[in-house]
């Protein structure tokens, strides 16, 4: 039986390769002699790796012609379909309708959290807002967003429901590398501090509406800058 970590790995490997383009929509993958040889591993390992990448319907294994690299529209791997958006050539429209994504599973998680979040996960609010507003002050784009990605991790997991967090992890990856680009530009580092500080508020006050009308405020400034302050700004 192959390790799971090596067939992971091949796995991911090729799905890098794919997303990229190398290994384009409708082309045949190498020759699992070509994989074991490339990725030093046994033909099980990259049978067990071509299956992982078949369950997600990412490609289409043909027995006598070969493994075909399906499109994009019939992925159903989460996770590939996000890094396969992501990278693509409209990279704005990804952005945009990543925060809509936000936006329906935000919204909702900032009304549970302001019925269920503890005076603990207050005070961790209330470090990142801090934290945000230190990293701006002292131009550091890692600490800001690290303290961003927190606060909005605090609020998933104020919900009290497993299965938030859950639905949203796959996300986590490509929205980081979305928010350094946002966050890139101060000024939209103060709306950012503005509209988080408005979410705290709405979720200390304890009011389920207030707190799910200040996330999707903060999602609509967030669509806002992307569009006017980065993508805008790219066209110029």
């Amino acid at each position: 039986m192959a390790r799971s970590s090596l067939v992971d790995d091949v796995a991911e490997a090729l799905l890098s390769q794919i997303v990229s383009g190398a290994l384009p929509i409708g082309g045949a993958l190498p020759s699992e002699a070509e994989l074991c040889e490339k990725h030093g591993v046994s033909r099980v390992t990259v049978r067990e790796a071509i299956k992982t990448l078949a369950a997600q319907r990412v490609v289409d294994v043909q027995r006598g012609r070969g493994t075909f690299v399906l499109p994009h529209s019939a992925w159903t791997g989460l996770e590939a379909v996000l890094r396969a958006t992501a990278f693509g050539a409209d990279d704005g429209r990804a952005s945009l309708q990543l925060i809509e994504v936000r936006r329906m599973i935000e919204t909702g998680a900032a009304a549970l959290a302001a019925e269920r979040r503890s005076d603990d996960e207050l005070a961790q609010l209330e470090e990142c807002v801090e934290g945000m507003r230190a990293a701006h002050a002292a131009d550091d784009l890692a600490m800001f967003v690290e303290h961003d990605i927190r606060f909005h991790d605090v609020i998933l997991r104020a919900t009290g429901n497993v299965f938030v967090a859950v639905l949203f992890e796959p996300l986590a990856r490509v929205m980081r590398a979305k928010r350094e680009q946002t966050s890139a530009v101060p000024v939209i580092q103060e709306h950012a501090i503005e509209q988080h500080g408005l979410v705290l508020a709405a979720l200390r006050s304890g009011d389920a509406d207030a707190a799910r009308r200040a996330m999707d405020a903060h999602m609509t400034q967030t669509a806002q800058d992307l569009e006017h302050l980065v993508l805008g700004r790219a066209g110029e």
